[in-house]
């Protein structure tokens, strides 16, 4: 398919004259098409610029004051209620100063008054051309900031979750095994998801098994197939999912969970690339990519002689640890926002927004269960909620505040297994990165605000900020 070439024409700025002097059109389309790589209309009346708009988006109006019927003033006041960014220089006659003034309160950029140097209103025209290519930017900017908060439904706009999208793009196309660990509630299948929507084998589906809910005594039928015959009851043959997943990617969901046995056969198939489904005695070639998931502690599982080391390098040739929301609180807002609409709209609740205190509340939680608890805690309070807004008390279970919560008044444990100045540190960090957060949401990424608010300079804050990788930008109100 060949793609329409692009209108380099459309790309330019475009400016709308608008006056009832039709010399004065003419002469203003001429001077400003001469000096400037911009697109030039006219329109003879307000009335006739308010019929423009409804088909054409100028991106700068230029406006004589005085006019029959609707005036410039008028015009200023609809192209400001009909689009905000849509700058406006108004003319006026020598002598109305008032009446321009008046208008740069009701909205307009700049006045220039007639009769006028052609050199002044160039110069304002260029000075309100550089402003919109300055918006254009920052638009453009906050889209792409927006659209790298969300990849292949996977939410973060955590320097941590980049580097797991990133990794993510690095090795999904490739037919490296890949080990996903990480808390239970973190989001490890969405990431093996996502590595499988961007390979070349997103044609066929992700098959998912999910070992500890099969007991051990099937599981390698279940895995390996089996032919009719083979053991009693076998009255048909089986394809089993090594075979399903061929030419796509199969996921060994908390590998950790697989009985010794299986783990030599795995290894096998790993290093052959091919199955023996019980009852043959013959292998059977197998094109898989295998992704494996696990919250366990696999080299804890091998001392144990739980887990067999050589499978875990087999595994582990790639790995791709999921973070917890307790090390990228940053995160929580935004994933919050996004199930509370996501919650909202299959509910008929799209009215439904978060107290403020709310938003502080859940960055003050800790998320023992991740992103699931924190999913189905949202859910829950959409549910329950018989207000517009939810409120911290939505997000108890029976009902109480958090004050009323014991649960919420117990201290954070003690980091054991680190000495005293490693576990300080590590608390310490925790406190910094949660502090900083909950000042930006409350300011909504204005850092000046935000160090006023925390007793801080804003160089200060910026340092901190720095230090522990947060941005900014990430809590302004481009809000998904």
């Amino acid at each position: 398919m060949t793609l329409p070439l692009a209108n380099p024409e459309l790309d330019k700025p475009l400016v709308l004259v608008v006056d009832d002097d039709a010399d004065m059109l003419t002469m203003l389309v001429r001077l400003l098409s001469r000096k400037f790589d911009c697109r030039v209309e006219k329109a003879v009346s307000g009335e006739a610029a308010l019929a423009y708009l409804d088909r054409n988006r100028p991106d700068v109006i230029i406006t004589d004051l005085r006019m029959p019927g609707l005036d410039g003033m008028s015009l200023l006041t609809q192209v400001k209620e009909h689009d905000p960014e849509i700058a406006v220089i108004v003319m006026t006659g020598y002598g109305n100063v008032e009446l321009a003034v008046r208008s740069l309160r009701e909205g307009a950029y700049d006045f220039v008054e007639k009769p006028f140097d052609q050199e002044r209103i160039v110069h304002s025209l260029e000075r309100c051309l550089e402003r919109v290519r300055l918006l254009k930017e920052n638009r453009y900017l906050q889209e792409r900031l927006s659209s790298k908060k969300v990849f292949c439904g996977l939410h973060g706009c955590s320097c941590r979750m980049q580097e797991v999208f990133d990794l993510i793009r690095k090795v999904a196309d490739t037919n490296v095994t890949v080990l996903i660990r990480g808390e239970s509630g973190t989001g490890k299948e969405l990431a093996a998801k996502a590595l499988h929507t961007l390979s070349r084998r997103a044609a066929k589906p992700l098959i998912t098994v999910n070992c500890p809910a099969l007991p051990a005594e099937i599981l390698e039928s279940e895995l390996f197939g089996y032919v009719k015959g083979a053991f009693t009851g076998a009255a048909q043959d089986k394809t089993g999912y090594f075979l399903e997943a061929d030419g796509s990617t199969l996921l060994l969901d908390e590998i950790g969970d697989l009985p010794l046995t299986l783990q030599t056969k795995l290894l096998r198939v790993l290093q052959e690339k091919e199955i023996t489904p019980l009852g043959r005695t013959k292998g059977r070639a197998v094109d898989v990519r295998v992704v494996a998931s696990t919250n366990q502690d696999l080299e804890a599982k091998i001392a144990q002689g739980q887990f067999r080391e050589d499978l875990f390098y087999r595994l582990n040739v790639v790995t791709i640890t999921m973070p917890s929301l307790a090390e990228r609180p940053e995160d929580i807002p935004l994933l919050a926002r996004h199930f509370l609409q996501k919650y909202a709209a299959e509910y008929d609740r799209g009215d439904l927004t978060f107290a403020p205190a709310t938003e502080q509340e859940l960055l003050r939680r800790r998320w023992k269960g991740n992103i699931r608890e924190l999913q189905n805690t949202v859910k829950r309070a959409v549910l329950l909620t018989t207000t517009p807004q939810i409120t911290p008390t939505d997000l108890s279970e029976n009902g109480s505040s958090p004050e009323e919560t014991p649960a919420a008044a117990e201290p954070r444990p003690i980091l054991t297994g680190l000495s005293y100045n490693e576990a300080k540190r590590e608390i310490l960090t925790r406190f910094s990165r949660e502090y900083l957060t909950a000042a930006l949401l409350q300011s909504g990424g204005n850092v000046t605000a935000a160090a006023q608010s925390s007793g801080l300079g804003r160089q200060a804050f910026q340092r901190l900020l720095r230090g522990y990788d947060l941005k900014a930008e990430s809590f302004r109100d481009d809000k998904p």
